[in-house]
């Protein structure tokens, strides 16, 4: 490869992408593969191209950053392995594959000491990473809580970026709260329609098939009520209020 072609890869990765990987990117993938953004919420449809543009960046990161440290975080070590594969089978693409001095089924370290690590959603298998460059949360909805809060430290010393990636499932969670109130991130989304590799016929079968409010979730990316709640989130928020005071004392 051409040094002024490197060096044109290296500082876009939408250009990486397209050239050095021969993939055709939609313009939200291209958006997400250059965003300076430190914080993103991908909410895309089913088959949408997410897990896609997560192994870009994943590649463009280990091979431009020496000694970058890349998470990649899913509910189950099966999906995490899957996004893991995703990102094994770009570097075959290349003219030149890096040299890899460690390459197990869900790790591997570049001869430029990045690494790429897949993990389930378990506080126990995460806690022990710092220093994260890359942190990916695939299906990022059905993330617990907890192991959310337990990994944002991570990026603390790196300043790294937070890529989270999902359908909606339900109003609940971290996931939701994030997308609801938008603070402090950049939201992407994108429906089925949106997508020009999704057949219409496809996504007509999948209504009928599906129903209104599973297909709404999996293809229009739609954060629909939580099944079996008592109450709908417009009526719960709208009865909260700072106007009366605390039966039980405390502050307002």
């Amino acid at each position: 490869m051409l040094l002024r072609e490197d060096l044109t890869h290296a500082l876009d990765a939408a250009v990486f992408a397209r050239e050095a990987l021969e993939i055709d990117l939609d313009p939200w993938q291209a958006q997400v593969l250059t965003t300076p953004s430190k914080r993103l919420l991908l909410n895309v449809t089913r088959q949408g191209g997410k897990s896609t543009v997560a192994a870009i960046k994943a590649a463009h990161r280990a091979l431009y950053v020496p000694g970058s440290l890349v998470l990649m975080v899913s509910p189950s070590l099966r999906q995490s392995g899957e996004l893991y594969r995703k990102w094994r089978e770009l570097l075959d693409r290349l003219d030149q594959p890096p040299s890899l001095t460690q390459d197990t089924s869900t790790s591997a370290t570049l001869a430029n000491r990045s690494r790429v690590v897949s993990l389930p959603s378990s506080e126990s298998t995460i806690r022990g990473y710092s220093a994260v460059d890359l942190l990916l949360f695939d299906e990022a909805s059905r993330v617990e809580d907890a192991l959310y809060v337990s990994t944002r430290p991570m990026l603390a010393i790196s300043n790294g970026q937070l890529v989270t990636m999902s359908t909606p499932a339900g109003r609940r969670g971290w996931w939701w709260n994030a997308w609801d109130s938008g603070e402090g991130w950049e939201r992407v989304e994108v429906s089925a329609t949106d997508c020009p590799r999704i057949d219409a016929g496809f996504l007509a079968d999948e209504r009928a098939a599906l129903g209104e409010r599973w297909y709404r979730q999996e293809y229009a990316c739609s954060f629909e009520e939580t099944e079996g709640a008592l109450f709908d989130y417009a009526t719960i928020a709208n009865a909260i209020t700072d106007d009366i005071a605390p039966l039980f004392g405390g502050d307002r």
